[in-house]
């Protein structure tokens, strides 16, 4: 079973509950839900950036443990700067954080999701369908 890393735009859309992750879902049944460091960030930003209160913050950080947080490492800064190096040869722009995102999921044979690069219809694991509560 491959882990699949998730970009923090899906991990939103679970956590809304909004139609659009249903396009993931399929993909993502089964297998470890993993996301960076850098996404778990940027979710912590959009609750104190919305004024959550505290339940709703609560909320958030019970969804996230649903995923293994991939942390920061030597190995991950090293695939980091290979990721924007390659990007930028290759005449692609990518985002600093886009970059620290995708990085974990560059090196193994994992599965990258983002809204970006999908296939695929619907179906909600009975597990995601309750969440935010």
């Amino acid at each position: 079973m491959r882990p699949a890393v998730l970009d923090t735009d899906v991990v939103s859309f679970l956590f809304k509950d909004d139609s659009r992750a249903q396009i993931y879902l399929p993909r993502l049944e089964n297998q470890p839900w993993l996301i960076s460091f850098m996404t778990e960030a940027e979710l912590e930003q959009w609750g104190l950036l919305a004024n959550w209160g505290a339940k709703r913050v609560e909320w958030l950080r019970l969804f996230l443990g649903r995923f293994v947080i991939v942390r920061s490492s030597r190995d991950l800064v090293l695939r980091w700067a290979e990721v924007m190096v390659a990007a930028r040869r290759s005449g692609r722009r990518i985002e600093i954080a886009d970059a620290v995102i995708g990085s974990p999921g560059e090196r193994s044979p994992r599965r990258r999701h983002n809204r970006n690069r999908c296939p695929c219809p619907t179906a909600y694991p009975p597990s995601a369908r309750s969440w935010p509560p």
